[in-house]
């Protein structure tokens, strides 16, 4: 792969990378005015140490690493995946009590043999788009839109898949006036009932109980790169440790990357992502998680409703149990 695109924002530990890539910009440069054998083998040994250099990076991310590309401001977001996916997609809007809350974005949607209902948090690109989507972070009246597309898919029985990527619901006291709580308490009973499939995909960052009022499902994946946590590190840095300068600490301690809660069984699959993260190729990473999301559409699909729903909540009550050997001598 070539060095890093000028349009890509460099995070903090790939400094390194963009002064390689500034090195061979500037020998390109120097090149184009005088050609020389020299400068071509010159620049060919900084690609090859780039590239290296680049592996050696990705292969070694401490979590706060992670964190950082989970949050890159230049990675995917739900409509990408959902324009890829399908460009003919229809959205739906609105709660049905009078607002449409741009953070969650939900319609219906083909993927190859299923119709499905889809529901996404979206983040915005520009400041005017972050803005109307509230940083990605949902109002009440966005988990509402939520319930009623979730209710649209159990009456015509279509399966539910979520993308999530938002740092949790807005903590305003806006939010807490139009009753943030319930709206989320009132989507985990709805999805935890459901008889149709729901497969659940991290895309980014997953946020205490703002992404799970969209993640009460069968599986529920993460991309390579993307962290699940109860509380953001800053947060929990803050609670713990009383002090912003270790939110480094708090992202080891809490387990919240992909491999880490893979292991401890709470998700079903780790999508990988382009070597430098999914913003580095954003039809790559569509395509790798919709190859995902359908294996397990499929295998749900052979399920009746009622063993879909078991499913379901049998995964969630097997979280956190454990075998005390000690009890069993």
């Amino acid at each position: 792969m070539a060095p890093m695109d000028k349009k890509t924002i460099p995070l903090e530990f790939e400094q390194p990378l963009a002064l390689l890539a500034e090195q061979i910009e500037a020998l390109e440069r120097q090149l184009a005015d005088n050609p020389n054998p020299d400068l071509d083998a010159d620049i060919v040994r900084l690609h090859e140490q780039y590239n290296h250099l680049r592996r050696s990076l990705y292969s070694n991310l401490r979590a706060v690493d992670r964190l950082a590309v989970a949050r890159h401001p230049q990675r995917p977001y739900t409509r990408d995946y959902l324009n890829r996916w399908d460009n003919n997609w229809i959205e739906l809007h609105g709660d049905r009590k009078g607002t449409d809350d741009p953070a969650v974005v939900g319609g219906l949607l083909e993927l190859e043999e299923f119709a499905v209902v889809v529901v996404g948090t979206q983040k915005g690109r520009s400041l005017r788009d972050k803005q109307q989507c509230n940083f990605g972070m949902p109002q009440p009246e966005g988990y509402r839109k939520a319930l009623r597309l979730f209710q649209h898919a159990q009456k015509f029985g279509l399966p539910v898949v979520t993308l999530i990527d938002t740092p949790g619901a807005y903590p305003g006291m806006a939010a807490e006036e139009h009753n943030q709580s319930e709206a989320i308490a009132r989507n985990l009973c709805e999805l935890g009932g459901l008889s149709v499939p729901v497969v659940a995909v991290v895309t980014g960052e997953g946020g205490s109980g703002g992404a799970l009022a969209v993640g009460v499902a069968n599986r529920i994946l993460m991309l390579e790169h993307a962290v699940y946590s109860v509380i953001s590190p800053e947060g929990c840095a803050s609670i713990l440790w009383r002090s912003a300068d270790k939110v480094s600490e708090a992202c080891q301690a809490m387990k919240m990357t992909s491999r880490e809660i893979l292991t401890l069984g709470i998700i079903d699959e780790v999508i990988n992502e382009p070597l430098g993260g999914a913003h580095q190729d954003y039809d790559l990473t569509a395509s790798n998680t919709k190859e995902a999301v359908l294996r397990h559409l499929r295998e749900l699909s052979k399920l009746n409703g009622l063993e879909v729903r078991a499913d379901r909540q049998r995964k969630f009550r097997n979280m956190g149990s454990f075998l005390d050997q000690s009890c069993l001598t």
